[in-house]
């Protein structure tokens, strides 16, 4: 069943744009956050990407077809923290001042965050739009059988 391929390759696509999402969300709510748990300030996160050898949809037709999927697409292999050093902000009346009056605040940037956004909400329409080609295709392929 090869004619969903494509439609599996994009739907990977779109979970891996989902999560990049959900980290971004992620990081613009804890923009501000001056101390975590670890004592630190919130530390920026990133997701990183990696080519998927195939994926569970195909895998899962290939027990019933008895062919091999080669079925390609996208899946985050990790979350990994930003190092870029934190912001120093003079604020000598909050709590984490040191003794100087700086604070270390997150190293979120908010135009970075939403530009990412942007282009992750942009991926995902972009993989969305690829399933319905895909599908309208295979309708009509149906079709000329009739």
């Amino acid at each position: 069943m090869k004619i969903f391929n494509s439609i599996d390759i994009s739907a990977t696509g779109m979970t891996a744009e989902r999560t990049r999402m959900e980290i971004i969300s992620k990081n613009i709510a804890n923009a501000n956050v001056t101390r975590t748990s670890s004592g630190t300030p919130y530390r920026r996160q990133k997701v990183v990407f990696r080519q998927n050898e195939a994926s569970s949809f195909s895998a899962f037709l290939s027990k019933f077809s008895n062919e091999l999927q080669n079925a390609k697409g996208v899946k985050v292999s990790e979350i990994v923290e930003d190092k870029t050093p934190f912001k120093q902000v003079y604020e000598p009346g909050h709590p984490d001042a040191d003794e100087n009056g700086y604070i270390q605040m997150p190293n979120v940037d908010i135009t970075t965050e939403m530009v990412d956004m942007i282009s992750a909400t942009r991926a995902y329409e972009a993989n969305m739009s690829a399933i319905n080609s895909s599908k309208n295709m295979a309708l009509k392929a149906l079709e000329i059988g009739r």
